[in-house]
């Protein structure tokens, strides 16, 4: 019997250690034979028995050519470094002698041997590189060094007494894997094998795919030469072999029958529950059974853990199938919340445990692993485990530099009894049992990749199968299920993970019930995105304990409306403080589809850092820049926790801002350009009700609408003289007596809305901007404008109102305090203009203020055949432009009464101004014995 993979792998391990110090200063001549029996004693082979050193072979001159080699004429000898006659011959030769050459000198003695002693491989080595040719295809050569020898080792099976099975393996697992287990999936399905037994029956496979190509099925390569070996071509009897393959995988060696098929009793016993449960048998055609040869041909050795889960989750969806992983979270944006959560502090802590003497550092280095093994993780809403999954990769990586140190210093240590981080320290919440299954299989998968990592770094070969850990995944309802029922808080170290992103207004029935009853009594909980679930239920979890917590969530809870009533409560009800956080960035992964989401991560508990990390997004483009900070607010900022609420009336004594204009018509009010001119000619008498239209995409690009505006019109003049403006009129009527708000048919021929005043000017703010841009763009308009409410306006606005709007202190407040659509601005009368801290200039300052900003609006006036959008573009602003602004912006920095060398210092100052003024009208109203929260 050969030996198993396992043992040979072992054995090659231990052979590159010997050699690994020595293999670069050997030679040929006095190291050669050793080096080749102990190669050879890898794979059990004796070399006296099999192998011949130094084997003399006649040469012959072709004829034609003059070269020896091939058959002709006798003449020339040469002798073998060693031959395995029929299996291998090797040419040594000492390192940094020329490789090529040695092989076409092996390749002569070879085509000179007999037909029965031919190779089928030549092996050339100068102890530290391997180049192996394989004669059976053409030559063909694989090139490797000794440290990598366990990766190739398969290559020799030949050797050990394997024999090959004529299948390719093909590239490393990628989407097209989903897309091949999707096929087998649907067809499964649709002869009505479905539901639980079909979710589980595919993780089953998955696994057993994994196994195959990982060294946890002994030999390789065994499933897939089982299902070639010994079903039929058609597929009629796959299902039962695969039923028989699961039963033998669940049931310990002792305890199998005395008459079990050879072949199926080399698979191991794995254990773990994976095949614990009885399924009913499946049923294959010769398609399906084509389907999963394929996927047994892929590699799935190297299967990346970060886009493992969502690909297969992806396998129940077919139109999840044609995008997988766009709404995954990506290894990289993974990294970015377990670095700080825990991961820098761990590295930190080790790093100076090793410059402590060696004394010190050996006894330190214990606690420290033992303190690795036993942290213990969370993930509410772990989905497929992704989270999970790259944690424990990162908590394996760093126990093994640790025990490489341990190592070192006690070269009598067993790697197999030093490992103690394991899976049964993570634990899953997760509502669909796919995915929960896939979690559970997926921290095994990646379990057994880094044992595969111990064999190449410590030259041990490390294995844990049976199965006798694994993470804890319950597939509940996190946000009704009690969190303490999965792992008590008492034994938990870390929450992490990435909840589902809804919006307010796109939650179902059930989900916004769920988000009444966790918010319960909470004023304004409807306008929390679904997210903010979790950070609650994790702020009463983690009351009294030392359990740091990181969430990445959509931006929108870090902004506008949503800090206010979520982080409120959070800060000043749980105590919860803010360690570390990244501002909004957008959202990447390694899939084919994205998904358009830009994200933050907040990290908080309820102890506090005395150092906190903020990572700066100043362009969403850039990488974030890393700060040490004191205080991280509910806004991701430097500073104190300030809120800034929903307020009715501006906190200061400016001009009122409104929505524009809202039609609610149908269309039937409106026009384009050529709309109104082809409506003009057939009814020119309503030219002087026609006005121009200003929505937010036409005053940004400078695109024509326009629209009726019948404010004044005479009741007989519309009835009679005006009858194509009379049956548009009636046409509205029609609309909104159909709509939600059947009462605005009352006045059809009037917006259902109007808050613009006759015969005054306003300024116009488009409700949403590009965060590209330096400058919110805005209008300074006369009444003969008609502003849609798409824009807000602010109706008697003065030009010292429009200067300071359009500066860069309003553009810091707005920035940090208003809400985003993605990360396009969504300005806001509550949130950002109500509560926005205006100066208090003198006239002096004034007058400047009024001076710039007319300037901005003459330098606008130069360019009339470009847009707002093109004057504003970062890339296309006229030097002109951007003059006039760092004039207004100095202007209007003077009428605050100093200068700002950035935005932090701007919304520093403007915070603690708002600070100032709101407490100042709560007092106020309290002797007025109206005492409210402002």
């Amino acid at each position: 019997m050969p030996l198993s993979w396992n043992d040979i792998k072992t054995r090659a391990a231990a052979f590159v250690n010997d050699w690994n110090d020595r293999a670069a200063c050997a030679r040929e001549e006095a190291d050669a034979q050793t080096f080749q029996i102990d190669f050879f004693n890898i794979f059990g082979v004796d070399r006296k028995k099999a192998a011949l050193f130094e084997e003399k072979v006649k040469l012959y001159k072709n004829r034609q050519t003059g070269l020896f080699g091939d058959e002709g004429e006798g003449g020339a000898s040469g002798y073998i470094d060693c031959l395995w006659p029929g299996h291998i011959l090797i040419e040594m030769k000492s390192p940094g002698k020329d490789m090529e050459k040695a092989y076409r000198q092996a390749k002569k003695y070879a085509f000179a041997l007999d037909e029965k002693d031919f190779p089928k491989a030549i092996l050339i080595c100068d102890f530290v590189h391997f180049h192996y040719y394989d004669l059976l295809e053409d030559g063909k050569c694989c090139q490797f060094t000794l440290a990598e020898l366990s990766q190739y080792i398969e290559l020799f099976g030949d050797l050990a007494g394997y024999t090959k099975i004529e299948f390719k393996k093909l590239d490393s697992v990628n989407i097209e894997a989903a897309e091949k287990m999707g096929k087998l999936h649907d067809r499964l399905k649709e002869i009505g094998y479905s539901g639980h037994q079909l979710e589980l029956y595919l993780v089953r496979l998955l696994f057993c795919l994994f196994a195959d190509d990982t060294g946890i099925f002994d030999p390789p390569d065994m499933f897939i030469r089982y299902i070639l070996e010994r079903t039929g071509v058609d597929g009629s009897d796959l299902a039962l072999h695969l039923q028989k393959i699961f039963e033998v995988l669940n049931k310990p060696k002792e305890k199998r029958l005395t008459t079990l098929d050879e072949q199926l009793a080399a698979f191991p016993y794995i254990n773990g529950h994976l095949f614990e449960e009885a399924l009913d048998t499946a049923d294959f055609d010769r398609p399906m059974r084509d389907t999963l040869i394929e996927c047994c041909t892929l590699d799935w050795s190297k299967i990346s853990p970060a886009i493992f889960g969502a690909m297969f989750q992806s396998v129940m969806n077919a139109e999840e199938r044609h995008d997988i992983g766009a709404h995954y979270t990506s290894e990289e944006n993974i990294l970015k919340l377990i670095h700080p959560l825990f991961l820098d502090g761990l590295r930190t802590e080790f790093n100076s445990i090793k410059k402590l003497s060696p004394a010190v550092r050996k006894e330190r280095l214990a606690a420290f692993h033992t303190k690795l093994a036993t942290l213990k993780f969370l993930d509410p809403a772990c989905g497929c485990g992704n989270f999970l999954v790259i944690s424990y990769r990162e908590l394996r990586l760093l126990e093994m530099e640790v025990l490489e140190i341990l190592l070192e210093a006690n070269k009598a240590l067993d790697i197999h009894s030093e490992i103690k981080v394991n899976v049964n320290q993570f634990y899953g919440i997760e509502i669909e049992e796919f995915p929960a299954q896939i979690a559970q299989s997926a921290l095994w998968l990646v379990d057994h990749q880094m044992n595969m990592n111990v064999q190449e770094r410590f030259g041990q070969y490390f294995i844990r199968i049976p199965l006798t850990a694994s993470a804890s995944i319950h597939c509940v309802n996190a946000l009704t299920a009690d969190w303490e029922t999965v792992v008590p808080k008492t034994e938990l170290s870390y929450i992490l993970g990435n909840p589902p992103f809804l919006g307010s207004r796109i939650m179902n029935r059930e989900q916004k019930k769920e988000v009444e009853k966790i918010f319960c009594g909470m004023k304004n909980y409807g306008d929390l995105d679904y997210v903010t679930c979790w950070y609650k239920k994790a702020a009463l979890y983690i009351q009294n304990t030392n359990i740091e917590t990181a969430f990445v969530s959509t931006n929108s809870i870090c902004q506008g409306l949503q800090v206010s009533i979520l982080w409120t409560e959070l800060c000043n009800k749980y105590g919860i403080k803010i360690n570390f956080a990244y501002q909004a960035f957008k959202w990447s992964n390694e899939a084919r589809g994205k998904a358009a989401v830009h994200c933050v991560i907040t990290g908080f508990s309820q102890i506090e850092r005395r150092k906190k990390t903020l990572f700066i997004s100043e362009n969403s483009q850039k990488m974030p820049v890393k700060q040490t900070v004191k205080k991280i607010n509910a806004y991701l900022l430097d500073g104190e926790n300030i809120f800034i609420e929903s307020r009715s009336k501006p906190l200061c004594a400016v001009p009122e801002m409104n929505f524009g204009n809202m039609p609610a018509d149908g269309g039937l009010l409106l026009f384009s350009g050529e709309e109104k001119e082809i409506f003009l000619k057939e009814e020119p008498e309503a030219a002087p009700y026609i006005r121009p239209l200003l929505s937010a995409k036409e005053f940004l690009n400078g695109e024509e609408r326009w629209c009726l505006w019948l404010v004044d019109v005479d009741p007989g003049t519309l009835r009679r003289g005006l009858k194509k403006v009379y049956e548009r009129v009636r046409q509205v009527k029609e609309v909104r007596l159909n709509s939600a708000r059947p009462q605005l048919a009352q006045s059809p021929h009037l917006f259902a809305q109007i808050t613009q005043k006759a015969g005054t000017t306003f300024i116009l703010i488009p409700s949403t901007s590009s965060e590209r841009r330096l400058y919110i763009p805005m209008g300074f308009f006369t009444n003969g404008h008609i502003a849609h409410n798409s824009c807000h306006i602010i109706t008697d606005a003065a030009l010292y109102h429009f200067g300071v709007l359009m500066s860069t202190m309003h553009m810091a407040w707005t920035r940090t305090v208003c809400g985003r659509l993605e990360l396009s601005y969504r300005y806001s009368k509550d949130i950002v203009y109500n509560n926005f801290p205006w100066p208090l200039p003198t006239d002096k300052q004034k007058a400047a203020v009024e001076a710039a900003a007319q300037a901005v609006l003459d330098v606008r006036a130069r360019f009339p055949q470009s847009s707002l959008a093109d004057l504003y573009d970062p890339v296309s602003m006229p030097p002109g432009l951007a003059k006039a602004h760092q004039k207004l912006d100095k202007a209007v920095e003077a009428a605050y009464g100093r200068e700002f060398a950035n935005d932090s210092e701007r919304v520093a100052y403007l915070f603690e101004l708002y600070q100032k003024l709101s407490g100042e009208l709560f007092v106020d109203a309290k002797k007025r014995g109206k005492g409210r929260r402002l």
